[in-house]
């Protein structure tokens, strides 16, 4: 079968995605691929469509057990041949696996990257054509998420001899670099399919009143799926009763939970609609839930590549989701004391310093944050995304260069031993004891700033703390030193501009709205019921069912039959065959009895093709067959018809004997013109 056959009838959509096209095309010819596609833009296709066009087995290697279980469960409905060798696999579930592949009915095995250590000879005995490597920035020492187990994978794939494709949402240059070293022999094909996610909102706020912001963020989007993100396993617990205290659905989720409570939030985050998960950066990746509508960071993560892999989780149904990130001063103290005090050698850690300030700088922009990100990852993008904070509201600016140099002439003449709270002190000019002690009530700097208040010198020393001007020292107890970027500052020899901050109450948000028109949200929530209860009732996350994305198009196009239905977008074959007419049931009423032939063809010409002919049967009246009975054709004999398209009375009688295909024949082959 081809790619577009598989598409359409497999996977239920009509076209590929941007850029899905050429690397399946290349993958299905056994070329070498390194793919970097924005997550949502449908890595998970670019392997799963051409494990079904290549002989034998794709072994997919895929770093969590739960992402490998929902792919599983989600080919499986789509009514593809797919199992997974983990080590959340209990011996039953191993053994159906085995079976299979020796069996040879296996089309794609998924593996976690531990579980390949000894799996050589297995794998050379069940026929592999294919391997596939997901989440490949985890092979990477400079990616967020390195995975020392994914070192194997180059050896497997000389050891097997077959072509690799390696996926990937975030790899910067020198990422990208590692991944093709690791993993390839040759150079492969390397498509680069954007960053850019135009769905999602960015947007970031400084913190103030960071628990009030992030309470008020959740509530304005009260009964849509979100994740809040937060540093510290103590601090999910804490939001977490804070937003069920005012009555949204929300669960904490960290390392430290045992297992049986982490299953068990998982699998409510993943069924039920209107799910908040408050957690640490363990809760995502092996979460395959579309329909996140909001990623709220309750602290600055590590790096671009990290932000953009956490807020990515939102809106992969294409639909829009918004994402905000909240962060301070502490915030980029820590981060700084983390990359210092670490154990890394002095180059891991100067480049985690220039990923920081990369983030920082995402975080302190003047103009579009699309922009900036998207030039972090090497894109040009072409102006104003017109879906970030910045473009929807801009911000007002000023010439800081007068406070920036009273603030690093304070930070040099106190020694660059304190912090930002102390400095702010003198130069607003209040006396503490402190203060006193050290004798800084006689700095030439002492009250020299009083002109901005504590907000704005906060505001100022955050900023500057961004644009890596000054930097926390932990051999001085996180004591603010000048930095040589900070010099031509001093010296008179360049300008500095810095955001003012707002001072307003902030104006209530908008919440996200579902895309249906008030008149199809019945209708909607009706689907989701139907979805919810076979979910359950398959022990199975909804998404696997439909995403939302599929039953708002049934909600607002309101298929009446089975031909409508499988126009919409994400019912396949299987999906269609298993769940058509319940849904129509919900749409329509009870529905419609239709013969198993003609419901293989829904959606098909073949199917109008069927209709017309049976439609002709009856108006021909079709007489005896000279045993006194009716002459009629069957479903199946109506099938055959409409699918091979006869062209003379002899190939009909082949298909429905002689007796038929002369005395209608004519008719018959008319109709099929």
């Amino acid at each position: 079968m081809n790619a577009s056959h598989l598409l359409q009838h497999v996977f239920g959509f009509d076209s590929f995605r941007p850029g899905q096209a050429e690397i399946v095309d290349a993958v299905i010819n056994g070329r070498d691929v390194l793919a970097i596609l924005p997550t949502g833009g449908g890595k998970s296709l670019c392997f799963q469509l051409p494990a079904l066009a290549r002989e034998g087995v794709t072994v997919v290697i895929s770093p969590l057990i739960a992402l490998m279980r929902d792919q599983v469960r989600a080919l499986r409905e789509a009514g593809i041949a797919a199992g997974s060798l983990s080590s959340g696999n209990t011996d039953e579930e191993n053994e159906e696996v085995f079976s299979a592949l020796e069996e040879q009915s296996l089309k794609i095995l998924y593996m976690a990257p531990e579980r390949l250590a000894g799996a050589g000879p297995l794998l050379s005995r069940i026929g592999v054509g294919l391997l596939a490597v997901d989440e490949a920035h985890c092979v990477s020492q400079w990616g967020h998420d390195f995975r020392p187990d994914y070192l194997r994978i180059g050896a497997l794939r000389r050891q097997l001899g077959v072509p690799l494709a390696a996926f990937t949402a975030t790899a910067d240059e020198e990422t990208r670099g590692e991944i093709i070293r690791q993993l390839f022999a040759a150079p492969p094909m390397v498509f680069l399919r954007g960053f850019d996610r135009p769905n999602l909102l960015l947007a970031f706020a400084a913190k103030s009143g960071p628990r009030q912001q992030l309470v008020d963020f959740v509530a304005a989007r009260k009964g849509l799926p979100g994740i809040v993100y937060c540093a510290t396993r103590a601090k999910t617990e804490v939001i977490a009763k804070a937003l069920a205290d005012i009555g949204i659905a929300a669960l904490p989720y960290h390392a430290g939970l045992d297992p049986a409570t982490r299953r068990q939030a998982e699998t409510r985050f993943q069924r039920d609609d209107g799910m908040v998960m408050v957690a640490t950066i363990a809760f995502g990746m092996g979460i395959d839930k579309p329909d996140i509508r909001f990623v709220l960071h309750a602290d600055l993560p590590k790096s671009i590549e990290a932000y953009w892999q956490e807020t990515g989780r939102a809106g992969r149904d294409g639909a829009p989701a918004e994402t905000m990130t909240l962060f301070g001063a502490e915030d980029i103290r820590l981060r700084r004391s983390q990359i210092d005090e670490g154990l890394a050698p002095i180059e891991r850690k100067q480049a985690d310093h220039q990923r920081l300030n990369a983030l920082l700088g995402l975080a302190e922009a003047l103009d579009c944050r699309r922009r900036v990100l998207l030039n972090y990852f090497g894109e040009v993008p072409p102006g104003q995304c017109g879906n970030c904070d910045l473009c929807l509201d801009p911000p007002r600016r000023f010439d800081a260069t007068e406070p920036a140099r009273k603030a690093l002439s304070v930070v040099l003449r106190t020694g660059e031993w304190f912090g930002q709270e102390h400095l702010i002190d003198i130069l607003l000019g209040r006396t503490t004891p402190k203060l006193r002690e050290r004798k800084h009530d006689q700095l030439p700097t002492f009250g020299a700033g009083k002109d901005l208040d504590r907000g704005q010198w906060q505001s100022v020393f955050r900023q500057m703390l961004a644009r890596d001007l000054l930097r926390p020292d932990p051999e001085r107890r996180g004591g603010l030193r000048v930095t040589e970027a900070a010099r031509p500052l001093l010296r008179g020899e360049t300008t500095l501009e810095l955001r003012a901050e707002k001072m307003e109450a902030a104006r209530p948000e908008r919440a996200l709205r579902l895309l249906v028109a008030d008149e199809d949200e019945p209708l909607l929530a009706l689907l989701k019921a139907k979805r919810r209860e076979l979910a359950e009732a398959a022990r199975a996350p909804a998404y696997v069912i439909f995403p939302d994305r599929t039953l708002i198009d049934m909600a607002t196009s309101r298929p009446r039959d089975l031909d409508a239905m499988r126009r919409v977008s994400g019912v396949g074959d299987a999906k269609l065959a298993k769940y058509g007419d319940i849904f129509l049931s919900v749409i329509n009423g009870a529905a419609e009895q239709v013969h198993p032939a003609r419901r293989k063809l829904a959606g098909q010409e073949q199917g109008a093709v069927f209709d017309r002919l049976e439609r002709l049967m009856f108006d021909l009246r079709l007489g005896e067959d000279g045993t006194g009975k009716p002459l009629s054709l069957t479903g199946s004999e109506l099938a055959r018809i409409a699918s091979r398209r006869p062209r003379s009375v002899g190939d009909l009688a082949d298909m429905i004997g002689a007796p038929k295909a002369e005395r209608f024949g004519a008719a018959f082959l008319r109709a099929l013109e």
